[in-house]
């Protein structure tokens, strides 16, 4: 990878980190639960690319960054899961 696609793949993270900062902060507590289920079909799709990305690997550097992102997603998206199980559990009727 060249210097220019490290600095076009940095700016891009940092501009997705930035509007996604400012996004959130905005969201009313009663969109929450849609919210975070976006969220675990945004992470879903992060789990495949790192897959992708770690089968494409060439050294074990990229392996094990590979394996990392596939760990992290992960336990993302279960969280998530997790996270909204337990906020839909508010709104039952007992």
């Amino acid at each position: 990878m060249g210097e220019f696609d490290l600095m076009t793949g940095l700016y891009v993270f940092v501009l997705a980190a930035l509007a996604g900062r400012e996004v959130i902060t905005k969201v009313p507590p009663t969109l929450h639960t849609p919210l975070m289920s976006g969220a675990n079909a945004i992470s879903g799709i992060a789990i495949v690319g790192a897959i992708v990305v770690a089968a494409k690997a060439e050294g074990a550097l990229q392996v094990t960054l590979g394996v990392i992102a596939i760990a992290m997603a992960t336990i993302n998206v279960i969280g998530g899961f997790m996270v909204t199980d337990r906020m839909l559990a508010m709104f039952k009727k007992r």
